[in-house]
């Protein structure tokens, strides 16, 4: 996802390699083991395959890039500048991946049409052309002088090697723009997650950004054609923008996944943490507790809790007073409280003179089948465990149903 190559030259270096390749590379391999249990279960799926493919030829492109690694490709293979047609090689392969995900993306996710397939065949068919169109060019080209961040602009006007440098450029800018065109008419589009909308705006920023590298390198190239010097277009701004291009590119994929199970794990401590009223009541009736394991997850934590809740609800049963719910129910009413918030007070103040009727009683053991006043109390004991929080309103709606009853005992 991101462009970067061997002009991607440096603010900062750690172990010899520029932090412009760091920052991107981890971001990148964080996407790249995030993705990997979903590449490895449906590997045949065009789509994760093309979004796999992304993440490792991006961040091959980051570590090839790297004046370090360039350094040692060409003093391994002995041939000066190899290292360029290395990179644009991995550039073009990152371009094919991103079409590809276009092509997976476009009638949708499980589109298999001989229409989609002969896309898919074109891209790759394509940018593999390109690809061998780059080797031959380097072949041809006459580039003695080792160059790490400066080849595009220094060899500018070499014969071939100028053609190779503007193809590379060119068949980059075109899958960019066609990626990023995608990604903002989807992020468009209703009945998207939030998560994922949010992922795919940064998407589309991080692709756009890469159009950014593309003005800066062409600029630079087309100057050094015609006689003037903007190379720091080409080794200052190009880097830059690769780094951040990477590194927005690589939160867009992480951010659905990562959003979206945080706000599951959140959603579940909550939902325990909101049970807590009603537990603690069920405990203080009923003596026990719901097993505590150290090693539980918060959502087996959760299922136990809700679990005891339930059986000490249905402890409970006998001692539920149909009549005092209705009258709780009519009072909370009156009261202006909403229908739900009125079903809820008047579901705690039913519980709590069950259970106080519970601790008078001798007989404690016996189980009830549940019938339709148990029933909402089992469904909704999230509702009535945050009317338990409550204690005022719940006082005002037992003492208007306490009135509300002796007003219509017969004298």
């Amino acid at each position: 996802m991101t462009p970067a190559h061997l002009a991607l030259g440096a603010f900062g270096t750690f172990g010899g390699i520029s932090l412009a390749f760091w920052l991107p590379i981890a971001a990148l391999t964080i996407a790249l083991v995030i993705k990997l249990p979903s590449l490895i279960k449906m590997w045949r799926d065009p789509m994760l395959r093309a979004v796999g493919g992304l993440l490792l030829f991006a961040c091959a492109v980051f570590v090839f890039a790297s004046p370090t690694v360039i350094g040692w490709t060409n003093r391994v293979t002995g041939v000066p500048n190899i290292a360029a047609p290395l990179v644009y090689s991995l550039l073009t392969a990152l371009c094919a991946s991103w079409l590809l995900l276009v092509v997976a993306w476009r009638n949708g996710l499980s589109d298999r049409s001989a229409s989609t397939r002969r896309a898919a065949r074109w891209v790759v068919l394509t940018y593999t052309g390109v690809v061998l169109a780059l080797w031959v060019l380097f072949a041809l080209a006459d580039v003695p002088v080792e160059r790490r961040r400066d080849l595009d602009t220094y060899y500018a006007t070499t014969p071939f090697m100028r053609e190779e440098i503007l193809l590379y450029l060119l068949a980059h800018t075109l899958a960019c723009s066609v990626t990023a065109r995608l990604i903002w008419n989807w992020v468009r589009t209703d009945g998207l997650d939030s998560w994922l909308r949010w992922g795919l705006r940064l998407l589309g920023v991080g692709y756009a950004t890469n159009l950014l590298f593309d003005a800066s390198k062409l600029t630079a190239v087309f100057a050094r054609m015609n006689g003037r010097d903007l190379d720091r277009l080409s080794t200052d701004l190009a880097p830059l923008a690769a780094c951040v291009s990477a590194t927005l590119v690589a939160v867009g994929f992480i951010l659905p996944h990562a959003g979206q199970y945080l706000q599951e794990r959140w959603r579940i401590r909550r939902a325990h943490r909101r049970l807590r009223p009603l537990y603690l009541l069920m405990h203080d009736v009923g003596g026990g507790s719901a097993p505590f394991t150290l090693r539980a997850g918060a959502e087996m934590r959760l299922i136990r809790r809700e679990t005891f809740i339930r059986d000490s609800l249905l402890q409970l049963s006998r001692h539920l007073d149909e009549e005092l719910r209705e009258r709780a129910h009519t009072a909370a009413l009156d009261l202006g409280h909403a229908p739900d918030r009125a079903r809820a007070l008047a579901a705690a103040v039913t519980i709590l003179e069950a259970a106080a009727a519970r601790k008078g009683s001798a007989d404690t053991d016996r189980v009830m089948p549940s019938g339709p006043e148990t029933a909402y109390l089992l469904q909704e004991i999230q509702a009535v465990s945050r009317a338990l929080r409550h204690r005022p309103d719940i006082e005002g709606v037992r003492d208007r149903a306490a009135s509300s009853g002796r007003e219509n005992t017969p004298a």
